[in-house]
Parts: C-alpha cells; structure tokens; sequence
C-alpha cells in the first residue's frame, strides 16, 4: 500500500469538492496552514523554553559552586 496514484489523487479531490463546495476549500487550506504555522511556532516557543530552564540551572548550580567555601583547607601553626 504506496502513495496513491494520479487517478487515485483526483477521485479524492472530487469526492471532497462534492462535500465541501468549491467555495470552501480555500477556506479549509487556509485553515489548515494557519492551524500548521501555530503549531510549528508553538513547538518553537516550546524547545527555546525548556533551552532557558536549563541554562537557568547550570547558573544556579555554578552560583551555589561560587559561594561554598573551600573543603579541602589546612591550616599550618
């Protein structure tokens, strides 16, 4: 089971032209870009999100590094 072929292609676009009206397939791709290009800038604020949070971490565990004093100190009388 491939890719459908040209003839198959163009039964599909009938049957849905029968559905939906010729008028409102351009509404329906318009639709669905816009739904396309909210998802993939979602999915964008989303990955630079969880960017930040990281990078929030590795400067709160190089500040508590910064502040804890020295283990290994030996003092000579």
């Amino acid at each position: 089971m491939g890719m459908p072929s040209g003839t198959e292609l163009l039964i599909i676009f009938g049957i849905i032209v029968l559905l939906f009206g010729a008028k409102k397939i351009p509404d329906l791709a318009k639709g669905l870009g816009k739904g396309i290009k909210n998802f993939k800038a979602e999915m964008k604020d989303d990955s630079t999100e969880v960017a930040s949070d990281e990078v929030k971490k590795v400067e709160n565990s190089e500040e508590v590094a910064s502040t804890e004093a020295p283990k290994n100190t030996t003092t000579q009388a």
